[in-house]
């Protein structure tokens, strides 16, 4: 994939449905699952696109306005601010990110105006929440590879997020990881069949072994 390509509708529909946990353990890279401190703003949220990554100097949102005018529809902003909690983002960047045709944000840093990121439904992954607004001096990088809380993120990476955390796969392992992920809910979903009509997870995961020893 490449900067100026997007993903089918329905890997974005596909990869929501299977969520992070499944998609995690499906994909097999320990570096694709983002810091679990990086949590959603509002319970319920479910966000999948490409990733556009920038950077922002501590306490100084610059890279983020200039990324509005830059990014391509359909992407999720992933913000790296070093962990520095302040109000990087607020209602007036999620207004702007909506025409922009952003999806979502993923920010290691912080940000604001909760009540209407909340109402609006815009789905936002961040550090923590902080009134203290920012500066607009310097802009580190945008639209480059980065480190966002130690894991690697470049434009075109598949980001999924909802309320168990947030993923980022490689865009050259996104058809794989589905494929893989797909399998095992499939398997998942039989299980359950299986538990409904009166089987243990004992049997079914192979752990019969263990009742001898309790």
């Amino acid at each position: 994939m490449t900067a100026t390509d997007s993903y089918d509708s329905s890997v974005i529909a596909q990869a929501c449905r299977l969520g992070t946990s499944t998609l995690y353990e499906a994909a097999g890279l320990p570096t694709s699952a983002v810091d679990a401190a990086i949590r959603t703003v509002w319970a319920g949220v479910s966000v999948a696109g490409p990733a556009y990554p920038l950077e922002c100097a501590p306490g100084d949102n610059l890279s983020i306005h200039i990324a509005m005018e830059k990014v391509p529809r359909g992407s999720v902003l992933v913000i790296s601010a070093g962990g520095f909690v302040a109000g990087y983002w607020g209602e007036v960047l999620t207004v702007a990110a909506e025409a922009a045709g952003v999806v979502g944000l993923v920010i290691d840093g912080g940000v604001r105006d909760i009540a209407a990121l909340t109402a609006r439904r815009f789905p936002v992954f961040t550090r923590g929440i902080s009134m203290r607004g920012t500066i607009k001096a310097s802009s580190p990088s945008v639209g480059r590879p980065i480190s966002f809380a130690g894991t690697p993120v470049a434009v075109g990476d598949l980001v999924v997020a909802d309320d168990d955390g947030v993923l980022v796969i490689p865009a050259a392992h996104v058809a794989r990881t589905l494929a893989q992920g797909q399998a095992r809910a499939d398997k998942e979903a039989t299980m359950m069949d299986a538990l409904r009509a009166g089987r243990s997870t004992l049997e079914l995961m192979g752990l019969t072994k263990w009742r001898a020893e309790q």
